[in-house]
């Protein structure tokens, strides 16, 4: 057998964690293959939470996480950073997952040195730089740097033939975070935190940087008529531990008796709060795939979406940020059970559980070509 290929996979963000750590794991399986996980660590303690869940170490750990950080200077201090490692470990592969800092700075760093990178959740757009911001623009970079695309849908696909990415660098593999989901969702977790059983729990994520000020002012007004207007509501609401969300949501919600805020939770504690919620508001991307398979309605606070196939199937809805917009439709899943119903079904259009597996493949396929597969 020849030299196993180098495959250096980054992680930057707990999204970022969940998504990859099937594909890690999978990876580490496979004979040819030498694995190097490095973490930037653009987001610290989340992003160490679902490490240790999925028992992954990083090998290098840049550590690149500081308080309120600005992008610009986010940007350099990662591209600097990665460019050296980059040079130190000379890797075959470079995979990384997603639209964060830490994906678009990965692909450019793997281009100027010329090393093959791989888009892991690939193809997924808005059409709109604004929103999400500065994700759609991260995507962009990523996208049109890389060598393999592994999209979780046939539309991500669409998506880059129409900006004019070979039909042959792209792979409808489904979403590793369907595979990490499974995974976590067989089991049950404890939560912790003492909710009232008889009470239908509102599950609420919202940390988008281009909801920040009024338009999240404006969600934190809506939860708290709901609760008002709603008595066998409770709302449980982790708080991203960013500033500008933080202070707000305890300005605005803190002192409801229904109303739990608390830290951001572990994946597997969110996966369980998932399972137990009766509806969730969310701007999160990654909830917008795992809650249908949950078969839990969603109701985005957002404008656009760059992941559409559950708003195609009648399982997730678009509700911006407008108050009365997103009591209205909060209201008519609560009022309704054919309402609820319609949008509880348990579709899962973002993937099988098979993701990692097919991802795999595809790079055997590429890397050992030469070596007769192993």
């Amino acid at each position: 057998m020849k030299e196993a290929k180098h495959i250096l996979c980054i992680v930057g963000t707990r999204p970022e964690g969940i998504k990859m750590a099937p594909l890690i794991q999978a990876l580490k399986r496979e004979p040819w293959a030498r694995v190097t996980v490095l973490a930037t660590a653009q987001h610290r303690a989340l992003l160490d939470q679902v490490l240790a869940l999925f028992g992954i170490v990083p090998d290098v750990d840049l550590d690149i996480m500081r308080p309120n950080q600005a992008l610009p200077e986010l940007t350099a201090r990662l591209i600097t950073a990665l460019d050296e490692k980059f040079g130190e470990l000379a890797p075959d592969v470079v995979l990384a997952q997603g639209d964060t800092t830490t994906v678009m700075t990965a692909a450019l760093v793997a281009f100027y040195r010329r090393i093959p990178f791989g888009h892991v959740e690939a193809g997924l757009r808005t059409h709109d730089l604004d929103n999400p911001f500065p994700e759609e623009m991260n995507r962009l970079v990523a996208g049109h740097l890389a060598r393999w695309h592994f999209v979780p849908t046939e539309r991500s696909r669409q998506n880059l033939l129409r900006e004019g990415i070979a039909d042959a660098a792209i792979h409808v593999t489904g979403n590793t975070v369907i595979d990490a989901l499974l995974e976590v969702a067989a089991a049950d977790w404890p939560l912790d935190i003492q909710l009232d059983a008889g009470k239908r729990l509102v599950l609420v994520t919202a940390h988008r940087r281009e909801n920040f000020g009024e338009p999240f002012r404006a969600v934190c007004c809506a939860i708290r008529q709901l609760v008002d207007r709603y008595p066998d509501i409770e709302v449980l609401y982790p708080v991203h531990p960013n500033p500008n969300v933080r202070a707000t949501a305890h300005e605005l919600l803190g002192d409801h008796p229904r109303i739990r805020l608390c830290p951001p939770l572990d994946y597997a504690p969110f996966v369980e709060a998932q399972k137990r919620a009766h509806l969730i508001l969310t701007d999160s991307g990654g909830v917008q795939e795992e809650a249908p398979a949950l078969g839990k309605p969603v109701l985005v606070l957002r404008t656009e979406t760059e992941r559409p196939e559950a708003v195609d199937e009648g399982v997730v809805r678009l509700v911006g940020t407008d108050e009365a917009h997103i009591v209205a439709e909060a209201s008519r899943l609560l009022d309704s059970e054919a309402a609820y119903r319609e949008m509880a079904r348990g579709v899962s259009p973002y993937g099988d559980g098979m993701a990692a597996r097919r991802i795999v493949d595809v790079l055997r396929d590429a890397l050992c070509a030469d070596t007769g597969g192993s």
